[in-house]
């Protein structure tokens, strides 16, 4: 129950349907998800140690993330990324690279729509993530990614982003498939610092 009532508000929170700054009643939320407070205790604490929402004077709210926060999540998050590229080219199954080939075609058919689009991305990122092999960078990488999913917009909005995002991923898997872990760790790191420059654009043009 505790779990189930923690994956509940966890999700309303990053889907956005638990607003940044709102604040959350243990006894209101015992009421909605049908429990005792106890279990609802337990996942605001451990959505706590997420950074998903804080403790103040007045109580537990929706931690609100500054854009210079976001930034520096970007800036870590390339590292990562480059770090994961480069397991999954030295350690990649036959079966992570057709998973990894398949969550490609899944973003080329995807249409217009920037959701798909993003949820597309996420899934293409996750099978680089599974192809690492590397347990302790897959949960740094889900940590991180889960306040930029927060976000209503996305990058792949802006200008020609999303046919550039195509491209740099098949070359990425071009590098995976010949095991080449310092291309593959290279490109990484630049698909995402191109990723971080269109966020610090969105942000000057008031569009993040």
């Amino acid at each position: 129950m505790a779990t189930n009532v923690y994956e509940s508000i966890r999700e309303a929170i990053v889907k956005g349907r638990i607003k940044p700054g709102e604040q959350l009643s243990e006894s209101n939320l015992a009421t909605e998800y049908g429990t005792s407070r106890t279990p609802i205790r337990e996942a605001l604490q451990r959505l706590e140690v997420e950074s998903l929402v804080e403790r103040l004077p007045r109580g537990v709210q929706v931690r609100e993330t500054s854009p210079e926060e976001i930034i520096d999540i970007y800036d870590v998050r390339i590292t990562l990324e480059g770090a994961a590229a480069r397991a999954a080219a030295e350690r990649a199954t036959e079966l992570d690279r057709r998973r990894l080939r398949a969550a490609q075609s899944e973003m080329e058919a995807i249409g217009s729509d920037p959701h798909a689009r993003a949820e597309s991305n996420r899934h293409f990122h996750e099978a680089v993530w599974a192809a690492s092999h590397s347990p302790t960078l897959i949960d740094m990488l889900h940590r991180l990614n889960v306040h930029l999913v927060r976000y209503p917009t996305t990058t792949l909005e802006y200008e020609n982003r999303w046919q550039e995002v195509l491209e740099e991923h098949n070359v990425l898997l071009d590098a995976i498939d010949a095991r080449d872990s310092l291309r593959a760790r290279e490109i990484a790191e630049k698909h995402m610092s191109g990723a971080r420059e269109v966020r610090m654009q969105m942000y000057a043009e008031g569009d993040a």
